[in-house]
């Protein structure tokens, strides 16, 4: 809010607004499941636009906007759009904003023969041949990994953008929360494939923890050198196409993830040819 000679009142609250688009909901509901957490941050700002949680609606602009949710229909692409218009700050939350989600696994297949198979009526469905990340359609000041995203992540998120700091997220390995867990390492140690070398942080390695390999929630860590676990997976015996179905999960777009599993797919036909 501005006063009548235009600068910023005292009591002024930065508006907050979240949008949905392709998505399970979950990145919201770990909002929602925030808890104590979140009425601190609702203490210094001011929900706009919250359709999973409340009816109320402000009109735009929004100061910072968060957006749940992969591209995958003209209106999504077109919404977007809109979004972006309206918001100083646009986040993207977790895999299905920053990756493509679940849902682009289709990307490796026809759309059409998946939605003969899916649908019993496939002509009634209208959609793009793509599932894509938020950015690939407009600018996005950070993208949150993780399906779902992590609680504390969030928080340090939002309440670094309010001071006007960068976040300070963590973007090495899951190894290295293995590590502060004191976690026995299932791939060197039990021999179980696991993705953990080659994924960024945040969950606090909960699978590991529990004796079962990373799925990749978070996607790539910076730098990832996929090649080098593909060559341990292979020791371990995995083949080419169990090595492809490793690395197509919620990050499966994202190219380090995509790239492997692609040699992969090539090689098994390889090999079956």
């Amino acid at each position: 809010m501005k006063s009548e000679n235009g600068h910023e009142s005292a009591n002024h609250k930065p508006k907050i607004a979240i949008f949905k688009l392709a998505s399970c909901d979950g990145c919201q509901l770990t909002l929602l499941d925030s808890e104590e957490a979140l009425l601190d941050v609702l203490g210094a700002v001011e929900i706009a636009w919250f359709p999973e949680a409340t009816p109320r609606v402000l009109k735009p602009p929004y100061d910072i906007g968060l957006v749940e949710g992969s591209i995958t229909t003209h209106h999504d692409a077109e919404y977007i759009h809109q979004v972006r218009k309206q918001c100083r700050v646009l986040i993207a939350l977790g895999a299905c904003a920053t990756a493509g989600g679940i849902q682009a696994l289709r990307n490796f297949k026809d759309l059409g023969a998946t939605l003969r198979k899916v649908y019993t009526t496939p002509g009634s469905i209208s959609a793009l041949k793509m599932s894509t990340p938020i950015a690939d359609h407009v600018p996005v000041d950070f993208e949150l990994r993780g399906c779902p995203i992590s609680k504390a992540q969030l928080l340090e998120v939002l309440g670094a953008f309010l001071a006007g700091r960068k976040p300070n997220i963590p973007t090495g390995a899951v190894c290295m929360d293995c590590k502060r867990r004191g976690n026995c390492c299932v791939l060197v140690a039990r021999g179980t494939p696991c993705i953990g070398p080659v994924t960024q942080a945040g969950c606090g390695a909960i699978c590991p923890a529990w004796g079962r390999g990373c799925y990749g929630c978070f996607g790539p860590m910076e730098s990832a050198n996929t090649a080098s676990l593909r060559d341990r997976l292979v020791e371990l015996g995995q083949s080419d196409a169990d090595i492809a179905r490793t690395f197509r999960l919620f990050n499966a777009w994202t190219w380090p993830f995509r790239e492997i599993s692609e040699k992969a797919e090539r090689s098994a036909g390889e090999t079956r040819s």
